[in-house]
């Protein structure tokens, strides 16, 4: 997808921004998309990265996913164009392996994923991602089931306090959470303005620092569109489609994403610790991926330079191995849910 990235350090939620794929020619090096395929763009988005596969090979072919009704309409020039080798596709990226499926492919080439918000959700004030333009508070990816809204003026102090801190990395997020309950109180929370004027009464802005309100509507984001439980469903259902030698791709941009990216390629690389020194060593899987890059590869700073929402994003490779696909990895999985759910499914993070 486009120049993602709505976390510190992002500059996210900012005014308009140009829709440029972030890390491109990088993203193409690891998928290696010249040798000709069908690849998955899991993340569409403007189809950056997908009109690059579908020029890296004549014969290229590919289903490119997103949850986003304005990103599937907006898709329908370049499908058109490329004709029968782009399957524009709504859907979440957590059920890849089942949409390719669907479009009669038992296995891929390659998967690319972008995760986070685009530049052009953040840039339509009316879909309620940023907090610099007044607009509902709305966050939904698909523009339909539960709103930020409707999480902010229902969720509990607890639970608030839990998506600001774990999901926005907020530090204040309890004493946030306790300001807003008072709020609704006397007042529905309906606008962006509203909750962003809030967090600002609440939180110093630190001179050339991110706006007080970036941390909160991170967490909101992620939570209203379970964003780090699509991560973990897409990376399993990845090494499920790929085929021996087909390339993973993931692009990040904030470290809760890189974590879940981070320990998934090191379990399945076989790179994971493999427990204390004081018990019996279990024999250890078999990888189910290579790693293509041995740690994050980030942006030049001339793409930084050319797009500030590019800075904080890592990206992540690895090639398929011909070991049979393993059980979900449960950690990962916990990493994408909020602590309590976690140990009411019965783990720790």
């Amino acid at each position: 997808m486009m120049g993602r990235g709505d976390g510190p350090g992002a500059g996210a939620a900012g005014g308009p921004s140009r829709h440029v794929p972030v890390l491109l020619a990088e993203v193409g090096t690891a998928l290696d998309a010249k040798r000709g395929g069908v690849f998955i763009d899991g993340t569409f988005g403007a189809g950056g990265y997908t009109r690059a596969i579908l020029d890296a090979h004549p014969q290229n072919k590919v289903i490119a996913i997103d949850r986003d009704p304005d990103a599937i309409a907006g898709g329908a020039a370049l499908a058109a164009k490329y004709k029968k080798r782009l399957m524009l596709v709504p859907g979440r990226f957590g059920d890849l392996d089942d949409i390719a499926r669907e479009q009669e492919f038992d296995a891929v080439d390659g998967v690319v994923l972008d995760i986070g918000v685009s530049s052009m959700q953040l840039d339509q004030a009316e879909r309620g991602f940023s907090f610099r333009n007044e607009g509902p508070l709305d966050m939904r990816m698909e523009q339909s089931g539960p709103s930020a809204a409707d999480l902010v003026n229902e969720a509990s102090e607890a639970e608030l306090a839990d998506i600001f801190y774990h999901y926005g990395e907020e530090r204040r997020a309890r004493a946030v959470a306790r300001a807003v309950i008072e709020a609704r109180r006397r007042q529905p929370f309906e606008t962006t303005r509203q909750l962003a004027d809030l967090v600002a009464s609440l939180i110093r802005q630190e001179p050339s620092g991110i706006h007080p309100a970036t941390r909160v509507f991170q967490g909101l984001r992620i939570a209203v569109n379970d964003e780090l439980g699509e991560l973990a469903r897409a990376l399993h259902a990845a090494e499920r489609i790929l085929k021996p030698g087909g390339r993973l791709v993931v692009v990040t941009f904030h470290s809760l994403e890189d974590r879940i990216v981070k320990q998934f390629f090191a379990s399945r690389t076989g790179r994971a610790p493999t427990g204390s020194r004081h018990l019996p060593t279990a024999a250890a899987p078999e990888p189910t991926f290579d790693a293509i890059t041995r740690g994050p590869i980030a942006p030049s700073e001339q793409e930084m330079a050319r797009n500030p929402r590019a800075r904080s994003a890592k990206l992540r490779a690895g090639a398929r191995t011909d070991t049979p696909p393993q059980e979900p990895l449960s950690a990962i999985t916990m990493l994408a849910e909020l602590p309590q759910t976690a140990e009411k499914r019965g783990g720790r993070r």
